[in-house]
């Protein structure tokens, strides 16, 4: 999935216009002050109305005219929760509501793709509809189905406050690439929040970390990415390191992105999940999807696995439930043959996994399961990342081909040249950063913030605040600034 280099200091360009993301210099040094300000200044009651403005200016600013898909997607969600928090019909609504989200979400999003494997078949010629796909669009859709269907299920109390609900829906934090936000985790602050100090300092720490991962990394995988895939023919080694570097990539762009949503929702007052836990770590690959995007995983166990039967139902419904969670979460990441094939590789992968490998993996030594799992991914990755056929195949012969050898002169040049940084990506996807960090700014006197004193925290912060300079600098010099998540 070679992701084009067409980024604006603003933003990035995306079929239907430019969309603010947080690593750009607009978001940092206009957008986010001038919010900070207003939201500071203006008295609790008004805070909702001021962070809901903004977040549509957010989400307006790549496509005005999507503003208005997501404002009829809050409105149809909201009276369907107030008509079936009446209990007449219940059902009924249910299924009406859960069609037409997926309705709209299935137009944007897979209508060309199938129409476009139609006209593959002689004699059939449909005209694309060359709708843009609104962004963020699969994510709020998900919390809005979720919220709907907690309601029916009595497990939230139907929000009869429309600001609040449409805050739930647009907050520009988690808006564009999650993580997902269920409503319940966030009901009580939508209508009782304070802002306090120890939450902005958590919130900057981790957004600073996060546009650290997402500009002085991620952006640099991508360009090792590109660069050899670009590059047409691998051998053994530049295949290696091009799903090495695309690895890296996806996980410091999204997990990057994931702590930046996190520290400015703590900011406003908002407590987000978690969404990564260092899955790279994981021994198992049953493991690594219990940490990676924790918060996608956790909607489809609790909206699609567990109502059809999860695993109380033998093993044969078990496996088939298996296959629709893996299939659906293959298609959301896109219209695309890579995405299906890639949820259905892990599909098989976790039934082989939780019915054979499993009995056996205990006695393995604990660098086996890690090396087993790390393959494993890689090659998802690999499969996630071949758009077309020509990159998948690329991969392949470079893997699998003895002709195309094993190691070329771009492969060495493009190790040597990048040993260094893949091997940072590699340490700072493993907790070894946090613990050194931890363990550098932590001082028994004087303690103020989870055990750290004034002059660690005072330490902790100029270090923090150099990384931002540096990250600033970077994105001033540099316009390659792509996410990958965006489209999603």
């Amino acid at each position: 999935m070679s992701i084009d280099s067409v980024s604006l200091y603003i933003g990035i360009h995306t079929l239907g216009g430019v969309v603010m993301i947080f690593s750009s210099l607009f978001f940092l040094v206009v957008f986010l002050p001038l919010l900070l300000v207003f939201y500071i200044l203006l008295p609790n009651k008004c805070r909702n109305v001021v962070l809901l403005i903004a977040s549509l200016i957010f989400y307006a600013f790549g496509e005005p005219r999507y503003v208005l898909i997501m404002l009829s997607s809050i409105l149809f969600n909201y009276i369907m929760g107030l008509l079936i928090d009446k209990g007449k019909q219940s059902k009924l609504l249910l299924v009406i509501t859960v069609a037409g989200n997926i309705g709209v979400l299935s137009l944007f999003k897979y209508t060309d793709f199938i129409i476009g494997n139609l006209n593959n078949i002689p004699g059939v010629s449909i005209p694309l509809l060359g709708l843009a796909l609104p962004i963020g669009i699969s994510f709020y859709t998900f919390q809005t189905m979720s919220y709907v269907i907690d309601v029916y299920r009595e497990k939230v109390v139907c929000q009869k406050n429309i600001i609040r609900f449409a805050l739930y829906v647009t907050m520009f934090p988690q808006l564009i690439a999650g993580p997902i936000v269920r409503y319940a985790d966030i009901e009580t602050e939508l209508s009782d929040r304070s802002l306090h100090l120890n939450d902005v300092h958590f919130g900057a720490e981790r957004f600073i970390v996060g546009l650290a991962k997402k500009v002085l990394l991620a952006n640099e995988f991508g360009k090792i990415y590109d660069s050899i895939v670009n590059a047409g023919q691998m051998d053994f080694l530049s295949a290696f390191l091009a799903a090495v570097a695309f690895t890296l990539q996806i996980y410091f762009d999204f997990s990057g992105y994931s702590d930046m949503a996190i520290g400015l929702g703590r900011i406003f007052g908002f407590h987000f999940m978690e969404n990564f836990k260092y899955p790279y770590e994981a021994k198992s690959i049953t493991e690594f999807w219990s940490r990676w995007h924790i918060s996608l995983s956790t909607w489809f166990k609790e909206y699609v696995y567990i109502p059809l039967g999860g695993n109380r139902k033998g093993m044969r419904r078990q496996i088939i439930n298996l296959f629709v969670v893996w299939a659906l979460t293959g298609i959301w990441h896109g219209a695309g043959f890579n995405f299906l094939l890639w949820g259905l590789y892990y599909f098989l992968i976790l039934v082989l996994e939780k019915f054979v490998l499993l009995k056996y993996m205990d006695k393995w030594p604990n660098v086996c399961k890690h090396i087993y799992s790390i393959v494993i991914f890689i090659f998802g990755w690999v499969i996630f990342a071949s758009d077309k056929v020509e990159v998948f195949t690329s991969f392949m012969n470079g893997f699998f081909n003895p002709a195309t050898g094993a190691v070329s002169n771009n492969g060495l040049y493009m190790l040597s040249t990048h040993f260094i940084i893949i091997l940072i990506g590699i340490i700072g996807s493993t907790r070894l950063p946090i613990r050194l960090y931890e363990k550098l700014f932590k001082i028994e006197d004087g303690k103020i913030e989870e055990g750290r004193s004034v002059g660690a925290v005072i330490f902790a912060d100029v270090f923090l605040i150099l990384i931002f300079l540096l990250c600033v600098a970077t994105l001033v010099g540099d316009s390659y600034n792509p996410f990958l998540y965006f489209r999603f």
